[in-house]
């Protein structure tokens, strides 16, 4: 584990500001697209086209032609220069961030998240799981994780099954189909089941779509919001409370969600013991990102360890936590004294 120095986290932290500001902007301005006029029964009409990465090529009235539109259309124009300026920035403070030594994600990955965010997925409630969170996690605290330790090609995004929520909804197979990158539907073994993974043909990049689910729960959960099903995954609830935003950084960063850093270490624990033997491979990489947090909540931030250790206090979570505790001490003891701090956790 490294730290990075203060000037490249304050940097790290104008990005974030910058991009949350601009996410909090009304969204009509955020569209790069052209107006156009229509003569319709000899009137003239107004129309706004425009590109969405949900769902393609997307056009809306703006009115009929008159002095008020006029203003609008200038309103708009006024706050795209806003925008392009505030891009421009974000470019900039990335290039400082990437010559500072702070990893982008690979470019195709990038584009991938840029065309989820786009969609709205982590507005939906899409958390990105896995290594590339385990990562972004990692910046977000301020810290160099090893490579090796999360370098991957599959990404992993994460939601819950919500039966009331508002009409909200995306198309997470148009999203990625948009993109043309070649991502096709990866079949399941039952072929009455949904694909809930998408692989571009002849390269690793893949995108999985998870969900909370139990022993019971096999077969894919149809998430109506993403317009896609996703794999049940035991104990994947635990994860995704309080997932907050991080930046993915690229040429252009984009704003997603990933776990509370806390959160993420105990389930890495939780993880590493439930895989079979032929993933002890995938076990090893769950103690080694454990262990890395561990050693800097147990450092900078010991009270989010105190707070996540009663969700995983039930049986029989704790019982294969604190195995992986064990292993943690054996494997990894520079991360010893966070795993004392959760292990007295769990035990009182």
């Amino acid at each position: 584990m490294e730290r990075y120095p203060e000037d490249t986290q304050t940097l790290h932290a104008e990005l974030f500001a910058l991009l949350l500001a601009q996410r909090g902007r009304a969204e009509w301005p955020q569209l790069a697209g052209t107006f156009t006029t229509k003569t319709i029964a000899g009137t003239d009409y107004v129309y706004f086209a425009y590109s969405d990465p949900g769902s393609g090529k997307r056009q809306f009235a703006v009115g009929r032609h008159s002095p008020q539109v006029e203003r609008l259309i200038d309103a708009y124009r006024t706050a795209r220069e806003g925008l392009v300026a505030d891009e421009q920035q974000l470019r900039r403070l990335a290039a400082l961030l990437r010559t500072a030594g702070v990893p982008a994600v690979p470019h195709g990955v990038a584009r991938v998240l840029r065309a989820l965010a786009d969609a709205g997925v982590f507005h939906l409630g899409g958390v990105l799981v896995g290594s590339y969170g385990f990562a972004l996690v990692g910046q977000l605290l301020g810290v160099a994780w090893p490579e090796a330790s999360w370098r991957t090609q599959d990404i992993d995004v994460a939601a819950r099954l919500e039966v009331a929520v508002p009409r909200l909804e995306t198309d997470v197979p148009l999203a990625l189909d948009s993109l043309q990158m070649g991502f096709v539907p990866v079949p399941q073994l039952d072929p009455r089941h949904a694909s809930t993974s998408f692989k571009v043909r002849g390269k690793p990049l893949r995108v999985d779509l998870l969900t909370p689910g139990s022993d019971r729960q096999t077969a894919p959960v149809h998430i109506a919001r993403f317009n896609a099903a996703a794999a049940p995954i035991k104990h994947l609830d635990l994860l995704l409370q309080g997932a907050q935003q991080a930046v993915a950084l690229d040429t252009t960063p984009v704003l997603v969600r990933v776990p509370d850093p806390a959160r993420l270490a105990l389930h890495k624990l939780l993880v590493s013991q439930t895989r079979s033997v032929a993933q002890q491979t995938k076990s090893g990489k769950d103690l080694h990102q454990a262990a890395l947090l561990l050693e800097f909540l147990a450092e900078d931030r010991p009270d989010d360890l105190t707070a996540a250790a009663p969700a995983f206090a039930n049986e029989p979570v704790r019982t294969r936590v604190c195995r992986g505790l064990a292993a943690v001490r054996k494997r990894h003891p520079q991360a010893a004294a966070g795993a004392e701090l959760v292990g007295a956790l769990l035990e009182a």
